[in-house]
């Protein structure tokens, strides 16, 4: 009896100590299972943070010294860009945040993520392709030249051998180096290189047709030459990875076209003169 009793004991531990045994196994096989999901919580976190538009937020970098495009009014940033840009953003049903910097600052922060993307009276032009990709144009746009009452410069072709202001990194900036002979003041803001011509500094600006009409209008002595220095177009640019979001806005772009949406923005901006 007394064997029987042992034997019965005996054979309790066994069953009691491959019980934890199976246990002690099991949370190990399930440890490194729990680790991979908290590592894969915590990545997609970080993408989240790095990436604005995931948010919920667009952030726009832009230049806000190209009236009427983008301008300051008080501490607000206005201009067709900028409505252009918040009524992407309600198609999408997304917040809009914009960020002010230089002209040539925006493709770089485009394409290091810091931007969502730029919008800033910006010109498709192959180079630029070649480091950002274009929405849809959303306009048609043109380089003109500014020169004082009784310039000798009457058109594009008198530029050669003179000293002409433009604005860094735009497309006045980029065609103007082809003029023969030409003396390039370089400028942050398009207001500095017309002070400059105000002040007898330059022969003549290259710049935007709608800017150059607002810089006219607020200085006396000035004018527009009748022939325009380029022809061309503008466009909202993107991190060449970021198609999801490129066809996203060329589809808001669609819409506000559709709906007449963007032609009442451009209007609020632009005289029909």
């Amino acid at each position: 009896m007394k064997k029987m009793i042992a034997l019965a004991t005996m054979a309790a531990m066994v069953v009691s100590m491959t019980a934890c045994g199976s246990k002690a196994e099991t949370a190990t096989t399930e440890a490194p299972a729990t680790e991979a999901a908290t590592e894969t919580a915590a990545t997609e976190a970080e993408a989240a943070t790095e990436a604005p538009a995931a948010n919920g937020t667009l952030v726009m970098a832009t230049n806000a010294e190209f009236p009427p495009y983008e301008y300051r009014e008080g501490d607000k940033i206005v201009g067709i860009d900028a409505d252009i840009a918040q009524a992407i953003a309600d198609e999408l049903g997304m917040e809009l945040q914009i960020e002010d910097m230089a002209f040539d600052s925006i493709i770089a922060a485009v394409q290091s993520g810091k931007a969502d993307f730029g919008a800033a009276g910006m010109t498709v032009t192959e180079d630029r392709l070649q480091a950002v990709n274009f929405t849809d144009t959303y306009t048609q746009a043109s380089q003109v030249i500014i020169v004082k009452e009784g310039s000798t410069v009457a058109t594009p072709d008198d530029l050669k051998g003179k000293r002409v202001g433009v604005q860094l990194g735009t497309t006045g900036d980029i065609y103007a180096e082809d003029i023969e002979d030409v003396t390039l003041d370089r400028y942050n803001k398009g207001f500095e290189a017309v002070q400059a011509l105000l002040q007898d500094k330059l022969d003549a600006v290259i710049i935007d047709s709608e800017p150059a009409k607002v810089f006219v209008d607020e200085n006396e002595g000035l004018k527009i030459l009748d022939e325009s220095f380029t022809d061309e177009e503008y466009a909202i640019c993107m991190a060449k990875d970021n198609t999801d979001l490129l066809d996203k806005v060329n589809t808001a772009l669609a819409s506000l076209k559709e709906s007449g949406k963007l032609d009442e923005i451009k209007a609020k901006y632009i005289s029909a003169e």
